[in-house]
């Protein structure tokens, strides 16, 4: 039997074989093609002066939490905010999290129960599949996108039924057939489940919201990381669900509570991209512009995330790190992040890239090909 040193060691020296060893990378300078900061408001002056205003005005919000926010570390300013969100999207309920990876574990390790089922797209975020690697319940994935597949599954499951997909898939860049995927839960009474992580704030309030699905799903998350450039999450849905989030997740219940300025800050950057809806329409620009060059992406064609898939991981590295030397920053999706076979060039496209930037990545793409 491997001690444990020489188990690690051993998993190491694998990944560094097989040419996937991940490392923290050192701060890149460069063109930004690889950030989720789709409409650049990380770095966006006009909201970042918002919310120092509210620091200087309420200095009391950078005070931290001091407990779960079942003891002492709950708010009347972050329950007006998850109040606030219930309202935006036109759901019942809404519950902040700290980052959307807690959101899904939280929702998929409490809610479905032993007996009963979880579908998810086998191209599902890491996020959702460990939270359901922690659930008692049934675990099945079905065929990307494919609802021939889904429905054979759901004519066989068992308990309650749970589907999970995202709306935007992050590796793939395409979108979840929502409308279809709400008539199919209907049809076999399922709770349909979805992440908005990629969607949100590049489509308004995401797709579910945009297609006035949000009573025909029974679960949203909702990321604060990329289009909103903050940090957090929130699940919404009915005044049940998040009750039983708040009675039974361990995942809500062990946290110590954010910040008050968390919350405020996502307030703040809803109203902001609310005042600023020229940012979305000039990533579709952008994003029209690089789907216009004639490389041949797999994604949506109006997914910000373009996806170009290799042959061999070799492929994919060379690449990424060739454009990386002409100072444009991609990134290269190798096993285990995708599939092994499936390695691609992942390209994230942005309100603030320039018409010039785009085509010279896609001169560069051609050129190394």
């Amino acid at each position: 039997m491997l001690s444990t040193l020489s188990f690690l060691e051993q998993a190491i020296e694998k990944r560094k074989q097989e040419k996937v060893l991940r490392q923290l990378p050192a701060a890149k300078n460069g063109i930004d093609f690889y950030s989720n900061d789709y409409l650049g408001f990380s770095t966006e002056s006009g909201l970042t002066e918002i919310v120092v205003n509210e620091i200087i005005q309420q200095p009391d919000l950078l005070k931290g939490a001091t407990g779960s926010r079942l003891i002492s570390g709950n708010s009347d300013r972050t329950m007006q905010v998850e109040s606030f969100l219930a309202h935006k999207h036109q759901v019942q309920s809404a519950l902040l999290f700290p980052s959307g990876y807690t959101a899904n574990t939280a929702f998929f390790s409490s809610v479905p129960q032993r007996g009963d089922t979880i579908l998810m797209d086998e191209c599902i975020h890491r996020s959702v599949r460990d939270g359901v690697r922690l659930s008692d319940a049934h675990k099945i994935k079905f065929r990307h996108n494919d609802m021939q597949h889904l429905e054979e599954l759901l004519k066989r499951s068992r308990g309650n039924c749970f589907i999970a997909v995202e709306s935007l898939y992050s590796m793939d860049g395409d979108f979840a057939p929502l409308h279809a995927l709400t008539l199919i839960a209907k049809r076999y009474n399922a709770n349909l489940v979805v992440d908005e992580a990629h969607a949100f704030g590049i489509f308004g309030y995401g797709l579910v919201s945009q297609k006035k699905l949000q009573h025909r799903v029974f679960a949203t998350m909702i990321t604060y990381g990329k289009a909103l450039g903050l940090h957090g999450a929130a699940i919404l849905g009915t005044e049940l669900l998040i009750s039983f989030l708040i009675n039974f997740s361990s995942a809500f219940i062990y946290t110590t509570g954010s910040s008050d300025l968390y919350a405020i800050s996502i307030q703040k950057g809803y109203e902001f991209l609310k005042e600023n809806p020229e940012r979305i329409q000039d990533l579709q620009n952008n994003i029209l512009l690089l789907r216009n060059s004639g490389l041949p992406f797999s994604s949506a064609s109006e997914s910000p995330i373009q996806i170009l898939r290799g042959t061999t991981i070799s492929c994919v590295k060379n690449l990424q790190q060739q454009l990386e030397k002409e100072g444009f920053l991609t990134f290269a999706a190798l096993a285990p992040t995708v599939k092994k076979g499936e390695e691609r060039l992942r390209i994230c496209l942005h309100s603030y890239n320039s018409s010039d930037e785009i085509n010279q990545l896609s001169d560069l793409i051609k050129k190394h090909l």
